[in-house]
């Protein structure tokens, strides 16, 4: 029997094939970004502030901070004490803020620090004012009223606490002084203010 002549055909079929990937503009072989991924993205956390300067540990900024950075004179002499223990203070677990009004059109901040027998013998006593000092000099600038005066008084728990603990404390305090150094009167009764010329 005459075979007709036939094409001889493979009886596999070729394999489906991908087209070739073409290089992008930049020679970016990857899929393009989605380009509604970054509309989709969560904002960024906002600028944030150094808790010290040795630690390198972060901290957000308070909403309500001084548009800029008041500066600080220390308190050194008892009268200066007894005077703003007579104004407003704040309670917090690691330390007590006292805050009063000096004078209004001051543009400095007072700042006094203490710790009594109470907190610990006195290397106890000495770490905690170093700490106070510290933390002040981060917050107070951004949160204090300008032309009031600041005493911080040591607690127990004051030189042994985390860092962010103890400025934590700190910022509330100095928040709810700032509100209310700046919207109730703490100007001292006639005859009371041991800072007065009568009586310097």
């Amino acid at each position: 029997m005459t075979r007709g002549h036939q094409t001889n055909f493979s009886a596999e079929q070729p394999e489906a094939q991908t087209a070739p990937r073409l290089p992008l503009a930049h020679g970016d072989q990857e899929r393009p970004e989605d380009p509604g991924l970054a509309s989709r993205q969560r904002p960024q956390a906002p600028q944030r502030v150094s808790e010290s300067a040795s630690s390198g540990a972060e901290r957000p900024l308070p909403a309500d901070r001084n548009p800029a950075p008041l500066a600080l004179e220390r308190l050194r002499i008892r009268r200066e004490f007894l005077y703003v223990a007579g104004g407003y203070s704040e309670r917090r677990r690691l330390l007590v803020v006292q805050g009063r009004r000096r004078v209004p059109d001051r543009e400095l901040v007072g700042e006094g620090f203490t710790s009594t027998k109470k907190v610990g013998g006195s290397v106890v006593r000495n770490r905690a004012r170093r700490r106070l000092r510290e933390a002040s000099r981060v917050l107070l600038p951004l949160l204090g009223v300008a032309g009031a005066d600041y005493v911080f008084i040591a607690r127990q728990d004051t030189g042994t606490a985390p860092w962010p603990r103890l400025l934590d404390d700190m910022e509330m305090a100095l928040i709810s002084l700032r509100r209310r150094l700046s919207t109730g009167d703490s100007a001292p009764q006639p005859g009371s203010d041991p800072l007065s010329p009568a009586r310097a």
